[in-house]
This record gives C-alpha cells, structure tokens and sequence, in this order.
C-alpha cells in the first residue's frame, strides 16, 4: 500500500459485525474509508457516516464493487455465505476483477476453508459444517460452498490476497493481534476461539503485511491456552 499519501481503503460488508470493526480499526490508523454495504443495512453504519464514504447496494453488485473499489489501497471483503445465488463467489469476483492493480485484497471466512487440503479436522468439526451446510442447504439461507468456490478463484489469481480464516468468535474487548498457522489442526490453533475484534485487527494489520501475501492464515486468540502454550515454546 501507498505510504507517501494518505491510504484509502474499501470494506466490504461493512454493515456486519466484523466490518464495523474494520471500519474502526482503519479510522484508527487515519486510513480514508469506503464502506459496502446492503441499502437496507446503511442505518448499522450510522456512527461512522460523517467519517467515511458509504457505497449502498449489493456487495456482489459488480458495478457497485467497481465504483467503490476505485483507486483504492486496499480492499478488506467479508465473504459472506448468504442465500443461494452464489453471493461470496461473485463478491470475490467483482473485487478480483475491479480492484487496483497493485491494490492488497484482504478476505475473510472461516476455518472449513483449505488452501492445499493438509489441515486436520476433528471428526466433530468436520460433522457440524456437514450439517449446518445442509439445514442452510434446507432453507435456503446460507451457500457454504460458495464460500469455498469464491476461495479457489481467490488462490487461482495472481494478486496481492490474502485470506483470512477464522476459529469461532466472541465478543469482548481485544486481546491484541491474533497469532496464525497454515494448517488447521496445528497445535497452536487447538483453542478455536478469537475476539471478533481481534479478527478485524488482523484483516486490518494484513494490509500492510506483505509476509502474509498469497497465504492463507487460520487464526486464533493470542491469550487463548494453545496460543500461550505456544508462546512458552
């Protein structure tokens, strides 16, 4: 990201939980700030909007993405799994497609996503994402999948991404900046819990992380057991 000017960055998704966080994080560090968001969800953002530039509209809108994008830094996506209209995978897309060339992409989703299938899953993991993919499946809420469509055409491309997965969340005050490995099941990840805030610090830290370029990093709360046992050696 530029460093001789003030840096601009887009988040999209920013009306959720995890993206209010971005919002405050990159406010914090005097980043200029484009929020997406669905038009119905603008109000969510309603203490940040004398502070940023709000783009209303479908965050898998192509032509809302390519006007928010623009000469932008950085982008931070939430990929959200919603309905069944392929909803994280055209975001990724449309971000993938009209983003600044040199522009760092940042995503988010969860630990179910793997880049070269060496994570080690419990059996009881792996049983809960079957059948929340399907009750979704059922009711026509949620497209897990997706989710992991949108991903292979995020480590197919051959810009500056990368992707950040998330153990389960919690509210609270942060912790600090969460500590990360390449492999689900590492022992450093065995606590599967981080501060939703924490999760925001990263994507946040990663713009600016060119170690974490093209990796996909799952991570976990720096004061959780497996993190501190870590840190013990």
């Amino acid at each position: 990201m530029s460093t001789d000017r003030r840096r601009k960055v887009c988040v999209v998704g920013a009306s959720g939980k995890l993206g209010r966080y971005m919002v405050r994080h990159a406010l914090d560090r005097d980043y200029e700030v484009v929020g997406v968001c669905r038009e119905r969800s603008v109000e969510k953002l309603a203490e940040f909007a004398d502070r940023i530039t709000i783009v209303p509209g479908p965050t898998n809108d192509r032509e809302v993405i390519r006007k928010a994008v623009a000469g932008c830094d950085g982008v931070l996506t939430v990929l959200v799994p919603w309905g069944v209209r392929q909803y994280s995978s055209g975001t990724a897309q449309a971000v993938l497609d009209h983003a600044e060339p040199d522009a760092r992409l940042i995503f988010s989703c969860g630990w179910h996503i793997t880049r070269d299938g060496k994570g080690k899953y419990s059996w009881r993991f792996k049983a809960v994402v079957r059948v929340v993919a399907w009750l979704a499946r059922l009711v026509r809420a949620v497209e897990l999948d997706d989710q992991v469509e949108a991903c292979r055409r995020i480590f197919a491309s051959d810009r500056r991404w990368t992707v950040v997965r998330g153990s389960d969340l919690e509210e609270g005050e942060s912790q600090g900046l969460p500590v990360w490995s390449r492999h689900v099941g590492d022992p450093v990840l065995a606590s599967n819990r981080t501060r939703r805030v924490d999760f925001a610090l990263f994507m946040v830290e990663a713009l600016t992380d060119d170690t974490l370029v093209r990796e996909a990093p799952a991570i976990v709360g720096c004061r959780t057991p497996s993190a501190l046992a870590h840190a013990r050696g």
